[in-house]
């Protein structure tokens, strides 16, 4: 008996991290230590030191069920940008730079190509955001998965100035609400998405005029990842006074969480384009708008709170960045919560 035999195969491991090298070195920062194949990943803070008061933000989190759908399609280079995306979004809802982060994928047998392509994903979500893949993770489950899945998650770590840090304590009645477009679905509500869809090669691979696409590749369409879109808006000399990632809880979860106590949100849904997929999920799966709202992020990726004088140039430096960005909705006085109307 080895370890091989066990279920255990070192020597692909050994390959994995050979074939994952050439996508690995695309995310290199100048501040990265060493290379890959250490016992950890070092990342030099010197720049940090320049700062005033340097604040550390960190982030975890992982794709959920959504990588169900990446094992019936076989198609593994986009789940690695969701779990990046799900990562530095949130910290970069809190004013905060991405410097690095580290992947963990689980599988129940390790098959080199399918783990490069994962962090193929990966990488190229680091690219997007700007972040460091300094070192990750492959454990092989024998007994535990079933042999053709796996699981991923990561973590982030990054950097903001204190004083520039978004805590949304300065959101007051009369600030303007601006969305940012979402990508799809991205990572969040895909438990009720695999209940109302068969999951199945077959209605994954089924065309949709209304989606423009197959029903896979609109649901596998990874996370937009926003954070050079909110560096373009601070550099525009714009404060973002509060801003919310639209994940799990949809609106009525996330968007309460930047606002102080007094104020109270108000979303107009007429102001921006539902996207298709949601239009399509709710007739398929006869849900309740309420709960759509309550689930998923229904075309809005991020919602951001900015005095009303700055609100137009706002939308002007997403849209600069390439984002679709428009006005919905303003800030009032009242019980702290959302209103959707």
């Amino acid at each position: 008996m080895d370890y091989k035999k066990a279920g255990v195969d070192i020597e692909a491991g050994y390959r994995s991290v050979e074939l994952m090298k050439e996508h690995v070195k695309k995310t290199m920062r100048p501040e990265v230590l060493g290379g890959i194949g250490g016992f950890s990943g070092a990342f030099s803070l010197e720049k940090v030191k320049e700062m005033k008061e340097p604040v550390l933000l960190s982030g975890t989190d992982g794709v959920g069920t959504k990588i169900k759908l990446a094992f019936i399609l076989d198609k593994h280079d986009t789940v690695g940008i969701d779990c990046v995306a799900m990562c530095v979004n949130d910290v970069a809802c809190a004013g905060g730079e991405p410097l690095f982060f580290l992947d963990y994928i689980a599988c129940g047998k390790n098959i080199p190509e399918k783990i490069a392509e994962i962090v193929k994903g990966v990488a190229e979500g680091c690219l997007q955001a700007g972040a460091a893949l300094i070192g990750g993770e492959t454990a092989e489950h024998p007994d535990l998965m079933p042999v053709d899945e796996y699981d991923l998650a990561g973590f982030t770590v990054g950097v903001a100035e204190r004083s520039e840090m978004i805590t949304g304590e300065n959101i007051r009645p009369g600030d303007v609400l601006v969305g940012i477009a979402s990508s799809g679905v991205h990572s969040n509500g895909f438990s009720l998405v695999r209940k109302v869809f068969e999951m199945t090669a077959e209605s994954l691979n089924t065309y949709y005029d209304e989606l423009g696409t197959t029903l896979g590749e609109a649901l596998l369409t990874p996370t937009r990842i926003y954070v050079k879109a909110l560096k373009q808006v601070k550099e525009a000399g714009i404060t973002i006074k509060g801003c919310s990632h639209i994940t799990g809880g949809g609106f009525y979860e996330n968007i309460p969480r930047m606002l102080p106590d007094g104020v109270r949100a108000v979303v107009e849904k007429d102001s921006y384009p539902v996207l298709p997929i949601f239009t399509l999920l709710q007739k398929k799966g006869d849900i309740a708008e309420q709960m759509m709202y309550n689930t998923y992020n229904m075309g809005l990726g991020m919602v951001l709170a900015v005095d009303a004088a700055d609100a137009d140039a706002a939308v002007k430096a997403l849209q600069e960045a390439g984002e679709q960005a428009y006005i919905v909705g303003r800030c009032e006085a009242g019980e702290k919560g959302v209103t959707l109307c």
